[in-house]
């Protein structure tokens, strides 16, 4: 038996390496990123590039200017932690 994802996808929208993160990112953003890159030790490098993966994600997120203006208006949906521990568990997922 192999365990198969319960909610199958594709492939990331933004590569996780320099290049897809690279590719995402818009003008400012993209500089920035690439100025923390090189300014960065080989141990930071990591953590600058999960950053902004996080950061190119959401800035493609084709859903994203939705939930902008959904949080900027204040109807944004929200819960709790404790429902959200309650879904992971009742799904089996680890809550720890």
């Amino acid at each position: 038996m192999t365990a198969q994802p319960i909610h199958p996808h594709g492939p990331e929208r933004v590569p996780r390496n320099a290049d897809g993160i690279g590719a995402a990112l818009r003008g400012e953003r993209r500089m920035e990123f690439f100025r923390q890159l090189l300014a960065a030790t080989p141990e930071e490098a990591g953590a600058v590039l999960r950053h902004w993966w996080c950061e190119a994600m959401l800035d493609t997120d084709p859903s994203g200017d939705q939930v902008t203006e959904a949080a900027l208006a204040g109807t944004l949906e929200t819960t709790t932690v404790a429902e959200a521990i309650e879904r992971r568990r009742a799904a089996g997922l680890p809550v720890e």
